[in-house]
């Protein structure tokens, strides 16, 4: 393969561990209450109400929605069936946990490394004042930051991965997008841009098929740090 001149990558899950950090943040907000409850559920859950609101949004059943709305939204209708009820109030400080999460070990110097010889951008379905603030958090030294807000549309819909090229003015052959998921890559590839699967076998709490490649992508990497060392920064 020819070397991508732009990088693409995913974020939630790819470049930090949503599941962990969410959990963490929800047990202190409970600990500081009194409040008891299985935290690591709620966060399933609550990942678990992603994409399918988001795909209201897509088909048109809802208007543009961004994710912090989608977010607050999920987890006011869920929390009860936990049985945690929460103020109104307290949701917006809930939400922000996604502003907050923390980076898998490598991925700051696996981008820093990456920045050196390549354009570096997000391609996430967070909205980019979420994506300001996780940066700043996380210390993600990004060239650009693309979110859904800009198209107006989430992925899998090509606007997204197309209009990245479009800003980079780059052609989908000159761009690669790194994703910790299968669906996530089959759509960029589908759209002509390069691929990189990056396996985080954590994601979910514990390895499964999800982690694994499930066709050959142009590379596979088991982490930012190796998929440097694969596009030839040995």
């Amino acid at each position: 393969m020819s070397l991508p001149r732009a990088i693409l990558f995913d974020v939630f899950g790819t470049l930090v561990d949503w599941r962990g950090s969410v959990a963490a943040g929800l047990a202190a907000y409970g600990a500081a209450r009194g409040i008891e409850a299985d935290w690591f559920a709620i966060t399933d859950a609550w990942r678990g109400a992603y994409q399918p609101s988001m795909a209201r949004v897509r088909r048109g059943e809802q208007p543009w929605t961004n994710l912090d709305d989608l977010h607050r939204d999920a987890l006011g209708a869920l929390l009860p069936k936990f049985g945690v009820e929460v103020p109104d109030r307290d949701l917006d400080e809930l939400v922000g946990l996604w502003h907050r999460l923390t980076p898998w070990p490598d991925s700051v110097a696996g981008l820093l490394r990456l920045k050196r010889h390549f354009i570096i951008a997000s391609l996430s379905n967070g909205h980019v004042a979420l994506q300001i603030a996780l940066a700043k958090h996380t210390g993600f030294a990004w060239d650009m930051i693309f979110g859904a807000d800009l198209y107006r549309h989430y992925k899998p819909d090509q606007e997204t991965y197309l209009g990245a090229c479009g800003f980079l003015g780059l052609a989908p052959g000159q761009v690669m997008l790194a994703a910790a998921h299968n669906d996530d890559l089959k759509a960029a590839r589908a759209f002509g841009l390069q691929t990189g699967f990056v396996s985080r076998p954590m994601e979910y709490g514990a390895p499964d098929a999800r982690a694994r490649p499930d066709q050959k992508w142009e590379v596979v990497a088991d982490s930012v740090e190796d998929l440097a060392a694969k596009l030839g920064l040995g």
